[in-house]
């Protein structure tokens, strides 16, 4: 194949990734080991870089038994890409302040303890997270995903939940596949937590009455550290971060009128957050071909030819 100039690299879009994309555009849909000879490398290295391409929406993996992928239609795509791409680059705008005030506050000497405070230790991180939502009055708002640096389990927020605080959480779909994770979700679902899933999230976030925030520096358990931030822009940029995920997230809790079962709604909606098929089964405590049998019935029910078409009509229908 005739090496082409990157040019969504801007986009972040890695040249080897778009080498891949590109490959697929030509054949439509594609199997990783199908394009090894067009790229001259691994099935392996293909098959990873299909995976960050459908993280970036720019390929849909296709149902069924084998690793296929089809090619979403570019304009659309890349014009979602570029979007989402402005967007980070408006958070790093809105936060431009903030960072400069870090900036004179290290030249002038002055401190930056009323802001922002850095916290280290597994215990500290627990124990800051336990006390945001005990001093919540209103709302709880996070971003979750793995590595957990202490238990998956949240008992605090059953407590306020009780006392009248709303939990909104955005989850990771990786979150999904952690042991426990999901009866966790589903257990505090029916006590009011508004769920949502959202592929390729990148941090940790809890943000108690948008008056305190709690945010991981880094996602290495070997090295736990977390920003408590105070009302600031960087607060600010923090929020308006989340609010953006939570418009982009897929619901977990279905709305009353669904004339979908609990079971099959959950189905789908692992499904069009990226779940394979066997960490799906595994979650649910089904066998693949059950898991199948159920993927093949929602298909009909929605005249879906795949996951990717089950997930737009039933997000057309108002089931997602």
């Amino acid at each position: 194949m005739t090496p082409e100039t990157p040019q969504l690299t801007a986009a972040g879009i890695d040249p080897f990734d778009e080498s891949v994309y590109r490959a697929v555009l030509t054949r439509r849909t594609a199997a990783p080991a199908e394009l090894t000879a067009d790229l001259d490398c691994s099935a392996e290295r293909v098959a990873r870089a299909l995976d960050r391409l459908r993280d970036h929406g720019l390929v849909g993996q296709l149902a069924g038994s084998r690793r296929r992928y089809a090619a979403i239609e570019p304009g659309a795509a890349v014009e979602a890409l570029v979007r989402a791409r402005s967007n980070e680059l408006e958070r790093v705008r809105s936060a431009a302040d903030e960072l400069s005030r870090l900036f004179a506050a290290a030249r002038t000497g002055a401190t930056y303890e009323d802001e922002v405070e850095i916290t280290t230790g597994s215990e500290a991180l627990g124990r800051w997270f336990v006390r945001l939502q005990q001093e919540a009055h209103e709302d709880v708002m996070t971003l979750d995903r793995p590595p957990y640096a202490l238990t998956t389990s949240n008992p605090v927020e059953a407590t306020a939940l009780g006392r009248g605080v709303r939990y909104r959480a955005v989850y990771a779909p990786e979150a999904l596949e952690w042991p426990g994770v999901l009866d966790d979700i589903r257990e505090l679902v029916r006590h009011g937590e508004q769920a949502r899933v959202l592929p390729g999230l990148g941090i940790k976030l809890a943000i108690a009455d948008r008056k305190l925030a709690l945010m991981p520096l880094s996602l290495d358990l070997n090295d736990v550290r977390a920003a408590v931030i105070r009302p600031s822009t960087l607060l600010d940029a923090l929020t308006g971060y989340w609010e953006m995920c939570w418009q982009q997230a897929l619901p977990l809790n279905a709305p009353a009128e669904d004339p979908l079962g609990e079971e099959d709604r959950l189905v789908l909606t692992l499904l069009v957050s990226g779940l394979k098929d066997e960490a799906i089964a595994r979650q649910l405590g089904w066998s693949v071909r059950t898991m199948r049998r159920r993927i093949s019935r929602l298909h009909d029910l929605l005249g879906a030819a795949n996951r990717f078409q089950a997930g737009v009509i039933a997000a057309r229908r108002g089931w997602l």
